[in-house]
């Protein structure tokens, strides 16, 4: 039986709250990193809220690192969050005939996490929609820039990050932000696309590698889109 606007979203934050370990652990991570970038604790916290995207985030910020510039860094995010616009087609249908401010909010809060718990209580039998998708994705961007926030203070406590191997956390973060994008098989071909989109790039086109990573991402979305269609 379905429930009600409000019982779904609580359902939904309540479902996605074991989840919210590993979006803690990666808001830390990014904290650091963010740090490392010159970003303050205001700033991280309010780019969590707007731009909501842990992998984009986490890349912008190390194009910031590695000089890239501020242009970079965003297409770089950009292309990273391409994926989301597919994530959200899947799902097409729990917008329908909802006003646009419901659409904006639901396709902004919309993350990998409560993507993949809704079809999983889906395949379950459960009767999940739009208000349970927001209610999972609105608990994690309460979540997130609390703990990249965090994580920026925790930066700045310590003297210095790199003595301690805490440098190394932005990587393995990264990695594990990646594992968890793997859905199986059918994302064999986007990521080999833009693997050898980015190894032609600057091997053969002597491009910088900031530039090769948003034209890799760019290629491997449009494979996906491709191979989703075929």
């Amino acid at each position: 039986m379905p429930h009600g606007p409000l019982r779904s979203a609580l359902l939904g934050a309540r479902d996605v709250s074991p989840l919210a370990v590993g979006v803690v652990i990666y808001g830390l991570a990014f904290g650091l990193l963010a740090a490392q970038a010159g970003f303050n604790t205001i700033k991280v916290g309010v780019m969590g809220l707007i731009v909501f995207a842990g992998g984009s985030q986490i890349v912008a910020a190390q194009q910031m690192i590695a000089g890239a510039g501020a242009v970079a860094a965003v297409i770089a995010g950009l292309a990273l969050n391409l994926r989301l616009i597919l994530v959200t087609a899947s799902v097409h249908e729990v917008y329908a005939g909802r006003p646009w401010w419901q659409i904006v909010l639901g396709a902004h809060v919309t993350t990998d996490e409560n993507w993949a718990l809704m079809l999983a209580q889906r395949a379950k039998g459960r009767p999940t929609g739009f208000w349970y998708l927001v209610g999972a994705g609105v608990c994690l961007l309460l979540i997130w820039p609390l703990a990249t926030m965090a994580g920026v203070i925790f930066a700045r406590a310590i003297p210095d990050p790199k003595s301690l191997g805490m440098d190394f956390a932005f990587t393995a973060a990264f990695i594990a932000i990646a594992r968890s994008l793997w859905k199986g098989r059918s994302d064999l071909m986007p990521w080999l696309t833009a693997v050898v989109i980015v190894a032609v790039s600057i091997r053969v086109g002597g491009l910088p590698p900031s530039w090769t990573l948003i034209i890799g991402g760019a290629a491997g979305a449009t494979a996906a889109a491709f191979s989703r269609n075929g």
